[in-house]
């Protein structure tokens, strides 16, 4: 058990003293204080000063690492071990942007060859879209509108990297992402689309999952209506699985299937055929460079020393918050429109990796594991939820992401956006006195009001430009970073079968809701009253 190593019990203990310890000291202390705690690597300054840390926090924390064998790890994973093992597989989604094309194994095979076919085969059909030619059926009107069918991993990933790179996309083409079974997401996203200029990608490994079947069903049929012919549907219709049966049952030809493996996980799988739709927004060029950006924080991860490896330092801050400082949740706050989307898909990545309550051995866990990650871009965050993070109870850890350059340079904007990013950093480690407040002649009875107490903990992550590399790294750089913290925490980070029961329930209601006689209920009180409600009101005929 994690909290019966030595290494924990000495952080435990040094967190009682650490507690005392307050940001405007330790800067005071130490001039050099941010040239000591700052990391670079593979395009990304990592300033960590303005953290309730000091060296000897850091030195505990990595002989921690050193106890999880967090080294190990990270060679077993890179080695194509079988790291995930409630499912018996490796995890090497670094094999998917392996851009030396050293052999990586997987059961002594060398996945590479495989790897690098896939992508040739995307490029070459990215290509043909973006070129216009590839065409409607039975049509010369090339396809213009490609909509993405998926769900989780395969949704959140390229849904978010095509807005956080839309500035390299190809505006002619409009790439849009369903993946809610609820139907109004299909029904608005397909809303004003020709059908002979709309190409389909359905991502499901299985081509079983309920959601995306679901909505590729009735993309389906919403195209037949218009064109009148199943043969439309091999033209409109491309598949992102390894189902290579289900596909053509369906009516795609299994030439444009592109095939991922059992080792990519859902939630790392953007850099797979999973990012097909990405690849034809931005070009093949543009996605190769993503990879180029993921590859040079991989390597970084593999090669770097515990005390300048970027991924492993933002894993033991967050260790150090979560399970010594007691905070519960993490804040993740991009300064660049473009990167909107980014804490949601965090939010899967660490969320569904770390939110774990038992541990390798199948026992309870007797620790703190994932945090709650949430955020919003900078400035929009300030004017909603920046009031609890200033002068709320809680401690809420945040990582601030920003560009030094815009890609768009309207004006003064830029400069006005960064100097909010680099004042609120500022704030919440420092905050501002009473005795501050009442020099700047603060009427006595609002001083409590307008005292900031400071000594909340940020990270500053700070990159030239968004550029396709950058979003590589950065990206990696969590990734990374969640691996890290499972090690630590002994929980298994690449399965989810948390997410199977509601699934397996589901199934069961959906034929209570549609069976045509009035079906025999066997839930809790309150599961029935809700079943036979919705029966009620959406089908009134089954009365």
């Amino acid at each position: 058990m994690r909290t019966h190593l030595s290494e924990w019990q000495a952080l435990a203990q040094h967190a009682q003293t650490a507690r005392e310890l307050h940001l405007r000291d330790l800067f005071r202390e130490d001039p050099r204080r941010a040239e000591r705690f700052s990391l670079e690597a593979a395009g990304w300054l990592l300033d960590y000063s303005k953290n309730r840390i000091t060296q000897e926090t850091m030195e505990r924390l990595r002989a921690l690492a050193r106890a999880c064998d967090v080294p190990g790890a990270i060679r077993a994973m890179f080695a194509g071990e079988r790291i995930n093992r409630t499912e018996n597989r490796a995890v090497l989604h670094v094999a998917l942007r392996n851009r030396s094309n050293t052999p990586i194994r997987v059961d002594g095979q060398d996945v590479m060859p495989a790897v690098n076919g896939v992508l040739e085969r995307m490029a070459a059909f990215a290509r043909q879209v973006r070129d216009g030619s590839w065409t409607g059926y039975r049509s010369r009107r090339p396809v213009r509108n490609i909509v993405n069918l998926g769900i989780g991993g395969s949704d959140l990933g390229p849904a978010m990297a095509a807005e956080a790179l839309r500035f390299y996309s190809d505006r002619r083409l409009r790439v849009r992402f369903v993946s809610n079974v609820d139907g109004t997401h299909l029904a608005e996203t397909l809303l004003g689309l020709e059908p002979v200029e709309t190409l389909f990608v359905v991502a499901s490994k299985t081509f079983t999952t309920q959601e995306t079947m679901t909505n590729a069903e009735s993309a389906r049929r919403w195209l037949l209506r218009a064109l009148k012919d199943d043969a439309a549907v091999s033209r409109h219709f491309v598949a992102v699985s390894t189902n290579r049966e289900a596909v053509s049952r369906f009516g795609i030809d299994p030439q444009n299937m592109f095939e991922f493996w059992d080792w990519v996980g859902g939630r790392y799988s953007l850099c797979s055929a999973i990012g097909l739709p990405l690849m034809i927004a931005i070009g093949p060029e543009n996605f190769f460079r993503m990879l180029d950006g993921f590859h040079a924080m991989d390597r970084h991860f593999a090669e770097a020393p515990l005390e300048k490896n970027l991924p492993v330092t933002l894993a033991l801050l967050g260790v150090w918050y979560r399970n010594f400082l007691s905070a519960e949740s993490h804040a993740v706050l991009p300064y660049d429109q473009y990167l909107a989307r980014f804490p949601a898909y965090l939010q899967q990545l660490d969320m569904e990796s770390n939110g774990k309550g038992v541990d390798r051995q199948g026992r309870p866990v007797d620790c703190a594991t994932g945090p709650i990650l949430w955020g919003e871009p900078g400035t929009n965050g300030q004017h909603a939820f920046f009031q609890l993070i200033h002068q709320g109870t809680a401690l809420v850890p945040a990582d601030f992401i920003g560009f030094c350059r815009s890609l768009n340079d309207v004006g003064d904007h830029h400069l006005k956006l960064m100097s909010n990013f680099v004042a609120q950093t500022e704030a919440l480690a420092f905050g501002k006195t009473a005795a501050e407040a009442a020099a700047e002649k603060v009427p006595p009875e609002l001083v409590p009001h307008k005292t900031f107490p400071g000594n909340r903990p940020s990270n500053t992550l700070l990159a030239d430009a968004l550029t396709p590399d950058a979003l590589g790294a950065l990206i990696a750089l969590y990734e990374h970073k969640v691996f890290v913290q499972g090690v630590i925490w002994d929980v298994f980070s690449f399965d989810q079968w948390g997410v199977e029961l509601g699934k397996v329930l589901a199934k069961k209601v959906l034929d209570e809701l549609s069976a045509g006689a009035e079906p025999q209920l066997s839930h809790d009180s309150s599961t029935n009253a809700i079943v036979r409600r919705l029966r009620a009101r959406r089908y009134p005929a089954l009365e």
